[in-house]
């Protein structure tokens, strides 16, 4: 028998949001971890705030909400507020009721300042690897470096002369004329950088992005942004590489971009063996490195990072960067891989 299509809508609903959600749902697992590790730094939160005046919007909801645009790449603020208007997915997991009323999108503008000052993003990066080495996910002596470009928020024709003068007549024809960085910078964003990714490639403006990964399940523990220069995958390594924690030999991997005499030998003086892929010629690393199984294993396992910038890139909006500014930028990038841990750490967790 078919069955009637009924228009009459019901006026009351007696099924919670909790129930609504499915048990098996791979949200639940972050949302666990996620709340677990705002707890850590709930602290933190209360030395943001004032201790009178108009209570705001938890700090809680709204780092929910952008963990909800990095996991669904959504594009923007506004776009989040339409999709909690009716999404009730996303309502449970920001922690919204049924009718509870979604905020505006320029409480993400008025406290992004708020919570770059208070350092979030380190801490919630920091709360969310300290879960994943509880449980026993991180390797403690292998570990990979690699870095990627961040395009800028800013375009060509940005890029002026820093004395002020024009390339040309009317300085909107820049085709022909030499720019560098040394005598140019971008008037919309002065921290970014004119950087090609390699000979043939088209020179864009640029931030460049460096993740350390422990090789064993693939999980990001140290990361950071700079600006994108010749020697900034170099230096960054070496930043991290001393950041490492603990007495033991560890291994650094890396692709041939980092063979080079001087970055080998500062690795080799702070106890870190160097499983950097080598070069054909004019590279430090040798045979006495080469010749082990465990250097194999971890031009094998080097490879994980690759996904890593994968996801950050394709599903968590950061191909090209919506902020200006490296502090902004920098904390977007941290925060988009504490996502990218989360839902790492949640998949593993299923799989045992």
């Amino acid at each position: 028998m078919r069955g009637p299509e009924s228009s009459q809508s019901a006026m009351f609903s007696y099924v919670s949001l909790e129930e609504r959600i499915p048990e098996s749902h791979p949200l639940r697992e972050i949302r666990s971890m996620t709340d677990a590790a705002l707890k850590r730094l709930s602290r933190r939160f209360a030395s943001l705030y004032a201790k009178t005046g108009r209570p705001s919007v938890p700090p809680e909801q709204l780092l929910r909400g952008l963990l909800l645009q990095a996991l669904y790449t959504i594009r923007s603020e506004r776009q989040l507020m339409e999709q909690l208007e009716y999404n009730l997915l996303f309502r449970w997991f920001v922690g919204l009721s049924m009718d509870d009323q979604v905020w505006s999108a320029t409480v993400y503008t008025k406290n992004r300042d708020r919570l770059l000052r208070g350092d979030v993003a380190q801490a919630f990066f920091t709360a969310v690897i300290a879960q994943a080495e509880e449980t026993g996910l991180l390797s403690a002596e292998h570990f990979t470096v690699d870095g990627t470009l961040i395009e800028a928020w800013a375009s060509h024709k940005s890029f002026q002369r820093k004395d002020g003068k024009d390339d040309d007549g009317d300085g909107t024809n820049f085709h022909g004329s030499r720019r560098k960085n040394e005598t140019h910078e971008s008037k919309t964003d002065p921290d970014s950088r004119l950087f090609r990714k390699g000979y043939g490639k088209e020179a864009k403006l640029n931030y460049m992005g460096h993740v350390l990964m422990e090789n064993r399940n693939g999980l990001v523990v140290d990361a950071r942004l700079t600006q994108a220069t010749g020697r900034a995958e170099w230096e960054a390594a070496l930043e991290m590489a001393k950041r490492i924690p603990g007495q033991r030999r560890v291994t650094l991997g890396a692709d041939k971009g980092y063979d080079t005499p001087d970055l080998v030998e500062s690795l080799r003086e702070l106890g870190i063996t160097p499983h950097v892929a080598r070069k054909k010629s004019g590279g430090g690393i040798d045979d006495r490195t080469t010749r082990h199984v465990g250097y194999e294993i971890s031009q094998l396992k080097r490879k994980l990072v690759e996904p890593v910038f994968g996801w950050l890139k394709v599903v968590g909006n950061l191909r090209k960067t919506r902020h200006r500014g490296r502090p902004k930028v920098g904390w977007m990038f941290l925060f988009g891989l504490a996502a990218y841990n989360l839902v790492r750490i949640g998949n593993l967790r299923c799989s045992t």
